[in-house]
């Protein structure tokens, strides 16, 4: 098998439905960035440490969930031969939430911004955060131009949490504390 086209060799690529688009195109971005996040949290998994070990399983779960997103993200909205499968993961979203949860009630209890960082585990999973978010935004920007599946949107809004909070439960487990943004007022309640 070949993993070369050569229809990139102009600056385009093909999406689901055989449509060719730039490179630089929002739905291309898009889904690049969630890509790239899904590197990420596999990067995560391989720094976690015997602390953190116990994280791998759900961080899988999470890449198994961002290819499903990915793959929302470069099908078209009106590609009649390819459905969205991002909405059968029911329940991909309250699942975060639940982890969210877990870990809040896990941690002591923060009021103010802390610093990225901590563990290494810990430090990786606050840079996917930030990943995550710019993904976010991106499409934002491509629902602005054409219809998307909104379960993709939704999830993408709660996995930033989830990070912010499986990072500091990360730091958690390692013993590592949060520390304070100095100029920060409380912000969380």
């Amino acid at each position: 098998m070949k993993i070369y086209t050569r229809t990139g060799d102009k600056g385009q690529t093909r999406i689901i439905g055989k449509k060719v688009v730039n490179k630089s195109d929002t739905r291309v971005e898009a889904y690049g960035t969630v890509d790239e996040l899904n590197s990420l949290v596999g990067f995560a998994i391989s720094v976690l440490d015997e602390k953190t070990q116990v994280l791998q399983p759900e961080l899988e779960e999470i890449q198994q969930l961002l290819f499903d997103a990915g793959t929302d993200l470069a099908t078209l909205n009106d590609d009649s031969r390819h459905a969205f499968i991002f909405g059968k993961n029911a329940g991909a979203t309250d699942w975060l939430e639940g982890k969210i949860d877990t870990y809040t009630t896990a941690v002591p209890e923060v009021h103010k911004f802390i610093l990225p960082g901590g563990a290494t585990p810990a430090a990786t999973l606050h840079l996917a955060r930030t990943v995550t978010r710019r993904a976010e935004r991106l499409i934002v920007a491509l629902q602005q131009e054409e219809a998307i599946n909104q379960d993709v949107l939704v999830f993408m809004n709660r996995l930033s949490d989830y990070f912010f909070a499986v990072a500091r439960y990360a730091n958690f487990l390692a013993g590592h504390d949060d520390i304070l943004y100095r100029n920060s007022k409380p912000v969380f309640r």
